[in-house]
């Protein structure tokens, strides 16, 4: 049997898909596993073992469409349900199964704060996807694999005297969802480790700034490595500290202790770390009547005030 599971973007979702690729691996005899994702999101799953063939597309679903009819496939899961991916299943006209986003009761709650939602993990809602093919999940919990060459020597790199440091993670992919500023500084004055700052390109001043503010005690990362490079900091810290970022779930991947911040996003949307059997530390402002404000992020605090980030407690961390 050949199956497509078509997850395009992006790292926290790509991450969130390892169960139902591990599983369908695992308890379909036989099975050869295919994954189409962008390009610029390949390194994610290049390395998993449970995959035979990766696709990837820069913009267009024409860039791959010849290649994927050739598979002739028996069975696609659509893990992304957009239009990208409703373009390849037209393409390839395959039996389909695709995964409810639950875009309705999503606005439902962001708009009008009607929560109509599923208690349920999106990892759970996943499964739903593959359950006609028997597919049950293992609770495993996720997967994340990082190749020998991208493995980094922690305690040479940043001269660090022992091996015991906390990694925090400034970076995101809307400001309403990141740290700000005063949290980031408070959590590296209460911190009783030393601290990793992971961000990408974008978070160097702000990684720089805080090296310099707790030099000899905060050392920065942002920009400095690569995706599974940053995973591999990840994986060897004591503790990891979070927004709700990719590097929230790859942390949760590595079965860390995960203490996410939660700002504009909910963990009611069914992405929080997902620890089976584990429990994570989830620090949020309940009860404002603007949160959610968005099932994505904004650039800046549609009301000014940012107070589900700027009220969060982040004593209880430590």
């Amino acid at each position: 049997m050949k199956i497509l599971v078509i997850r395009f973007s992006s790292i926290g979702d790509i991450v969130l898909t390892t169960p139902i690729v591990r599983c369908l691996k695992k308890q379909i005899p036989d099975i050869e596993i295919h994954f189409l994702t962008k390009t610029s999101f390949v390194s994610l799953i290049e390395n998993n073992p449970y995959i035979s063939k990766n696709y990837s597309i820069t913009d267009k679903v024409a860039e791959v469409s010849e290649a994927l009819k050739k598979e002739n496939y028996d069975f696609v899961i659509d893990l992304h349900h957009n239009l990208r991916s409703a373009q390849v299943k037209r393409t390839l006209g395959s039996k389909t199964f695709s995964f409810n986003k639950l875009n309705v009761e999503k606005w439902l709650l962001v708009n009008l704060k009607i929560n109509k939602l599923p208690n349920i993990h999106i990892v759970d809602r996943y499964f739903e996807t593959v359950k006609t093919l028997g597919v049950v999940n293992d609770n495993e919990g996720l997967d994340f694999f990082i190749p020998e060459k991208d493995l980094v020597d922690v305690t040479s790199v940043f001269k660090l005297n022992g091996n015991a440091y906390h990694a925090l993670v400034v970076g995101g992919s809307y400001y309403t969802k990141q740290i700000p500023l005063n949290k980031l500084q408070e959590i590296c004055r209460l911190g009783d480790k030393p601290i990793i700052v992971l961000g990408g390109k974008e978070d160097v001043a702000m990684g720089l700034q805080l090296e310099k503010e707790f030099a000899g005690k905060v050392f920065s990362a942002c920009g400095k490595f690569n995706i599974n490079q940053s995973a591999s900091i990840v994986q060897q810290a004591d503790r990891v500290i979070t927004s709700d970022t990719g590097l929230m779930h790859i942390a949760a991947a590595f079965k860390k202790d995960v203490f996410s911040l939660w700002g504009n996003t909910i963990p009611e949307f069914g992405m929080y770390p997902y620890l089976p059997g584990k429990n994570s530390k989830i620090l949020e402002v309940k009860n404002l009547s603007c949160r959610p404000c968005s099932k994505l992020g904004y650039s800046k605090c549609p009301k000014g005030h940012f107070k589900c980030m700027n009220e969060i407690n982040v004593k209880e961390i430590f």
